[in-house]
């Protein structure tokens, strides 16, 4: 292993890395970034990589677009900050708040800004709270999540998550937080069980769990269209037809996660569209300003912004708020953001190339590491097993997909080796068909290495 450099040593001696081996980056040190510019990134001694990952699921634009580097310009130059209490207001939220209403696949009466998802689902929680209140029924509190879903990391959005390391030592999940079964047929399915029969227990289960619970202690379902960083889960057929009818039936709000799936990544807007559901209300954040400011918001329909209405005249105020929401930074990006998708087709553009990315996800089927393949648009994972007939997973303390994603940094792309020992695939929306067979190819020469070293360990 070659010598720390003085910026990996200062890096060590100065920050706290979100979801990193704290004590085996003290031994390698970080991977320090300079620069950008479309798909690909830089780090300090000038090698290239694929954003493989697109940052974190985010930075749908790539990087360096100059149309966001100048609306930021340009806002920072007339108003660079202002807030929306006490009735404040500024334009780029007002447009923005217009523009997401307009698209939303949720009834949008309202729009409630916040920094990033995990903020956003924290705020749905306390809105279902807030709405069950003011409709008289108080006991109506509790959230239902799956396992492997991910919410984010606050202490109410953590419980929502439903991976082990998020709760571990955390002291999560807070009561009131439930969770039913995660939709992954490759692991979850009986044997001989289609995906429809799959998805009719899955309903099932959870609508054992609304009754034994009591339907009128349930407040609220939370998912995401496709599970992301539990291992890119795509629902199996008919899962969230069946899903939705249980949540009907027992007046059970539906919120949909849009944070990864949002603004183009499953090949339409959002990814609500790409599967027919019917939510209730949508968080959405990430691809929103294209990663180039924190951006979060919910929508809010009719019925809970009456019962919003209601509470403040009761209370005074409408207690809420962060003191970014809304920033006028944030959402003129934000802003610009949506509309370079709509003038550039980027939609359009996702379909078009998802074919061959899908094409080359599930080539990698073939390997001998490569359990399963599965995604949907521009987002995809592989998952590694030690044997494929009968699903073997790797010893974990093997690391074997921290080692894949290793190798394939090595190789020039970035992707992320995430729950359920799976490398996953989330490129910037811009990425060609060209582009999409060099990071391919690089991933192939990465599990290579990777089976290679396993074999020489061994």
């Amino acid at each position: 292993m070659s010598p720390l450099s003085n910026a990996q040593t200062r890096d060590i001696e100065t920050l706290i890395h979100p979801y990193t081996n704290l004590d085996a980056h003290r031994q390698h040190g970080p991977t320090i970034l300079e620069s950008g510019k479309g798909i690909y990134v830089f780090d300090n001694e000038g090698k290239q990589y694929i954003e493989g990952m697109a940052g974190l699921w985010c930075t749908s634009l790539g990087y360096g677009n100059e149309e966001l580097i100048e609306t930021a310009r340009e806002q920072l130059s007339r108003l660079s900050f202002s807030h929306l209490f006490g009735g404040k207001s500024h334009d780029p939220a007002i447009a923005l708040a217009e523009k997401l209403k307009e698209i939303s696949p949720a009834p949008a009466s309202k729009v409630l800004f916040s920094c990033s998802g995990s903020e956003a689902n924290d705020t749905q929680i306390k809105l279902a709270w807030y709405y069950n209140n003011a409709r008289g029924l108080p006991q109506k509190k509790k959230i239902i999540s799956r396992q492997r879903g991910y919410h984010g990391v606050t202490i109410a959005t953590a419980s929502l998550t439903g991976l082990p390391a998020n709760h571990a030592d955390f002291d999560l999940p807070i009561d009131g937080i439930l969770h039913t079964a995660c939709p992954h047929y490759y692991r979850e399915a009986e044997p001989g069980e289609s995906e429809g029969e799959f998805s009719t227990r899955l309903a099932t289960e959870l609508e054992d769990l609304i009754e034994q619970e009591g339907p009128d202690t349930i407040a609220a379902f939370i998912a995401e269209p496709v599970m992301g960083a539990g291992g890119v889960i795509v629902p199996p057929e008919g899962y969230f037809e069946k899903i939705q009818t249980v949540l009907k039936k027992h007046d059970v709000l539906f919120i949909a996660d849009e944070v990864i799936c949002g603004f183009g990544r499953t090949g339409n807007m959002f990814g609500s569209q790409t599967f027919d559901l019917e939510p209730d209300t949508i968080s959405v954040a990430k691809a929103i300003t294209s990663a180039y400011a924190p951006l979060g918001a919910v929508t809010v329909s009719e019925d809970v912004y009456q019962a919003m209405l209601d509470e403040s005249r009761k209370i005074g105020v409408f207690g809420h708020g962060y003191t970014y929401t809304g920033h006028p930074l944030s959402t003129a990006i934000g802003l610009k953001t949506l509309e370079i998708y709509e003038r550039d087709n980027t939609v359009g553009h996702v379909q078009s190339v998802a074919p061959r990315f899908q094409a080359r996800i599930q080539s990698l089927s073939s390997h001998p590491l490569v359990g399963h393949t599965r995604g949907v648009g521009l987002i995809g994972a592989v998952e590694l097993v030690s044997d494929k007939s009968s699903k073997e997973p790797f010893d974990a303390k093997q690391g074997v997909s921290a080692r894949a994603a290793q190798m394939c940094q090595e190789e020039g792309v970035i992707v992320r080796n995430i729950f359920g020992d799976a490398l996953a695939f989330c490129p910037p929306l811009i990425i060609t068909e060209a582009q999409i067979d060099e990071m391919f190819d690089a991933v192939e020469r990465g599990l290579d290495r990777t089976l290679d070293q396993l074999k020489a360990a061994a």
